[in-house]
């Protein structure tokens, strides 16, 4: 055993790394989730169904290509966990590993095909200085990875700093994103088939503002992904 693998084994056997839902250390070939975790995951498959609870939330709102989610969001449930470990602990190594898993199960069903370029949900600038990274590109990243399909990070921009969605009702959350995202280029999109990307799908008001302002766009499609959905 060379110095290297001696150092990680001592260091794993006092600060072993944790299984991200449940906090058991993890085995050697587990990576963020145990086993039993990751067997466990709460997916939803709605990638088997074209009509599916993601894409029933746009409708009659905005014209979509196709959407879903690929885990459920419940309280204190595993896609909770996964999400606030990226979102809120800087977790980005979870974020690209989720994005990535993702990207290999919907490429099974050729869900990403035709899509022209991935468009993360941006953050405002104040907010993406304070965090640090942006979680949707994060993931958004890590699809990309795996799809090779191009990744537009700066073309749909926020324009105002909206206040959290935490808490708000249906119609607040609508209020609170309208007509907060912006396009610099229009032509950039033309004909394009993009895939708008967050992390949790709830009510659909911030996908649906980002769409909205995208639809401006002369022959665009849209489609949406999220990791959860509550």
């Amino acid at each position: 055993m060379n110095l290297t693998n001696l150092l990680t084994s001592f260091f794993s056997l006092f600060y072993p790394n944790l299984c991200v839902i449940c906090r058991e250390p993890l085995l050697d070939g587990e990576e963020f989730l145990c086993l039993c975790c990751f067997i466990n995951l709460p997916k939803t498959n709605y990638r088997h169904h074209a009509n599916n609870r993601a894409s029933d939330r746009f409708s009659g709102k905005i014209p979509v290509e196709k959407a879903t989610s690929y885990l459920y969001y419940n309280k204190g449930g595993a896609g909770q966990k996964l999400v606030m470990d990226i979102k809120y602990k800087g977790n980005i190594y979870l974020g690209k590993w989720l994005g990535q898993l993702m990207a290999k199960e919907l490429h099974k069903d050729d869900f990403f095909t035709g899509i022209d370029c991935l468009v993360p949900v941006p953050l405002h600038p104040h907010k993406l200085k304070k965090r640090g990274f942006n979680q949707a590109e994060i993931i958004a990243q890590g699809i990309s990875s795996v799809t090779h399909i191009p990744l537009e990070t700066k073309n749909l921009y926020r324009s105002e700093a909206n206040v959290t969605q935490t808490r708000k009702n249906v119609y607040e959350r609508w209020k609170n994103t309208s007509g907060i995202f912006r396009i610099k280029d229009k032509q950039m999109f033309e004909g394009k088939h993009v895939l708008i990307i967050d992390d949790v799908l709830t009510t659909g008001s911030t996908l649906e503002s980002c769409a909205v302002s995208l639809l401006e766009t002369v022959n665009i499609r849209i489609s949406l992904l999220t990791i959860a959905i509550t």
